[in-house]
């Protein structure tokens, strides 16, 4: 039974590292492979869910890598390798022979098999190594056209944000293992002896807030909308921003653990769900619209995390990720038809191609909560256990769910006016329009929309029950009558004023306006409160290394080097000298001592008597 998640997470990955490094070799035949390695995926993933597999290998002393599907990462394991097929079928009628197929499949298979890992690992250091994969991946993705320098500086900028938040993890890595945690298991982190249990649980939180989008790390994902719809599809709706969701509600006993997480991470999700609810409606570009309220639709699965809702935020993320992957591909598909994203340019968009309008038609009325559809059922299971830790999360929350119907319905009100008269003056701002809809789209499309009608029997009373038992969290609060009720009747009155007054806004300041427009402006406080101190610090510890660190090894190094002169004119003058004047007068006496030897036999016999003579004075006088 090992075999089976092995092969669920090793397909994926395998076939992409494969395509990737073929790159433009296998252009033809990539969409083919791609598609059906993730038909197989989806397989293997149907299959886990079902039989539930578990698998583990030696990774470190005392630390292994485990895999696991359990209630929670069967719903996920399914939800991903489904969303990854809709999105792979639509993007082999989007990008033609002239883009590197080989590496834009890869790497979206790749990505996914780092998310299969993410949701499946039981032990940090494995979900650790999925986690940065699944960060380098998307770097790629989203810079997919690097030739465009705006493009690549938006992949930079969404790849550092999540990776400041992603040091967390290994905050929590160091503190697990310090608060005696020497398994690293998620299950066992909430058992870290303090204060280390603090540092642990900080560290989560920071990592899983960065990696959502949620506030203040949400401007990352206002930038990472310059990748390809289908990356948006994809990262942005199922996978790597809902990957910070899932790590809050399986690591929800870890909040709980706590006094401040808890509280800490619903306050979180319910005012990114306000806040970037109204920085949504605001947004005049369809696909930043989308992407803030992303980031708002993901703060109710946060919020549920913080509340204790864990069944409530499963729903809630499945929900929308069908929603969300399908809203991206009918956007990337006007994008390369039309040329723009524009909404006052997409007026009539729906009824020049109407099975795509009628998609996103309905997407968005599920976007916006309205009944019966699902994600008004998955909202109010949130609400209900926001409601049971405080009434003003679930006054915020409701007030989120309100904003949502507003952008929602505003994104339909532009598509479905009729066609104005000179449509084509609108097109084209972005690149230059196909003007016809690959056929590989709708099929997708429609099969991800359906299903997130639908997916609303998850909070009907049986199927709700059957889900809590199935994340382990079956005392769960339900929501009352008159909380579905309120909920349906506000976003439905909210739905009809924004429909019916859809040039008519709240008063509101121009300022106001564009800061929200500009997503709070959260991209430049950053720059001004992080990147600007960092980068001047580092300046500042540039001087100091070059003047005083390199500048003493320097000085040390002028000084040895007039130490060594001076021993070499010491050495030349001195010994050298005294060794040359030795040798010079060996060589004198040496002559001088060559003088008396003529060969001569009477000058050695008066030679003889000289040194006797001489000899014999010196007795006389020292006596």
């Amino acid at each position: 039974m090992s075999a089976l998640i092995w092969l669920l997470i090793a397909i994926p990955l395998g076939t992409g590292a494969v395509l990737g490094l073929a790159g433009r070799g296998v252009n033809r035949s990539a969409p083919v492979l791609g598609v059906a390695a993730a038909l197989v995926t989806l397989g293997l993933a149907v299959a886990a869910a079902v039989t539930r597999p578990e698998a583990s290998a030696p990774l470190f002393a005392g630390m292994r890598a485990s895999l696991a599907v359990d209630g929670l990462s069967a719903a996920l394991v399914v939800t991903v390798a489904a969303v990854t097929l809709g999105v792979l079928l639509s993007a082999a009628g989007e990008f033609g022979p002239g883009e590197n197929r080989g590496r834009f499949f890869g790497l979206m298979l790749l990505f996914a098999g780092a998310m299969l890992a993410t949701v499946t690992a039981t032990t940090l250091p494995l979900l650790l190594m999925a986690w940065e994969v699944m960060g380098a991946t998307s770097w790629a993705l989203i810079g997919y056209w690097w030739q465009q320098p705006e493009r690549a500086r938006a992949a930079d900028v969404a790849f550092l944000t999540t990776r400041t938040a992603d040091l967390g993890l290994y905050l929590a890595a160091g503190a697990a293992l310090a608060g005696g945690i020497g398994s690293l298991r998620l299950d066992k982190l909430p058992e870290a002896s303090s204060p280390w249990l603090q540092l642990v649980t900080a560290g989560v939180v920071a990592a899983a807030l960065g990696k959502s989008a949620q506030l203040p790390f949400s401007f990352w994902l206002s930038r990472a909308m310059q990748g390809p719809g289908p990356v948006s599809a994809l990262l942005h709706s199922a996978t790597m921003v809902a990957a910070g969701a899932y790590l809050l509600l399986r690591l929800h006993p870890l909040l709980a653990a706590t006094a401040w997480a808890g509280p800490l991470v619903a306050w979180t999700g319910a005012l990114t769900a306000l806040v970037l609810g109204v920085v949504a409606v605001v947004q005049q570009d369809l696909k930043q619209l989308l992407a803030a309220s992303t980031s708002a639709q993901i703060g109710f699965m946060v919020l549920a995390a913080g509340s204790g809702g864990v069944a409530g935020g499963v729903t809630q993320l499945i929900a929308h990720a069908a929603t969300k992957s399908g809203l991206f591909l009918a956007a990337g598909a006007w994008l390369t038809a039309l040329g723009t994203k524009q909404l006052p340019a997409l007026r009539g968009a729906a009824r020049r191609h109407r099975l795509l309008g009628a998609a996103f038609a309905l997407g968005a009325l599920t976007l916006a909560g309205l009944p019966p559809l699902s994600l008004w059922a998955a909202k109010d299971e949130v609400l209900a256990a926001a409601r049971a830790q405080s009434t003003g999360l679930y006054a915020v929350g409701l007030a989120g769910a309100v904003v949502a119907a507003v952008y929602s319905i505003k994104a339909v009100w532009y598509i479905t006016r009729p066609l104005p008269r000179h449509a084509e003056a609108g097109y084209d701002t972005e690149r230059h329009g196909t003007r016809q809809v690959s056929r590989a789209v709708p099929a997708p499309l429609w099969a991800l929309t359906g299903a997130a009608a639908v997916l609303g029997v998850l909070a009907l009373p049986g199927p709700a029950s059957w889900l809590k038992r199935l994340v382990g969290t079956p005392d769960e609060p339900v929501p009352a009558p008159w909380e579905l009720g309120l909920s349906a009747g506000v976003v439905a009155m909210a739905a009809a004023l924004t429909w019916w007054w859809p040039r008519r806004t709240a008063p509101a300041p121009g300022a106001a306006v564009r800061w929200a427009e500009e997503w709070l402006r959260l991209e430049r406080a950053a720059d001004v409160l992080v990147v600007r101190p960092v980068l001047a610090l580092a300046r500042a510890l540039a001087v100091f290394d070059d003047r005083v660190v390199d500048g003493a090894v320097r000085r040390t190094a002028r000084g040895g080097l007039t130490l060594a002169r001076c021993a070499g004119r010491l050495d030349d003058g001195g010994i050298d000298a005294a060794v040359h004047a030795v040798a010079a007068g060996a060589r004198r006496l040496g002559r001088w001592a060559r003088r008396p030897q003529t060969g001569l036999l009477h000058q050695y016999y008066a030679q003889a008597a000289v040194g006797f003579a001489v000899l014999t004075l010196i007795v006389l006088l020292v006596r």
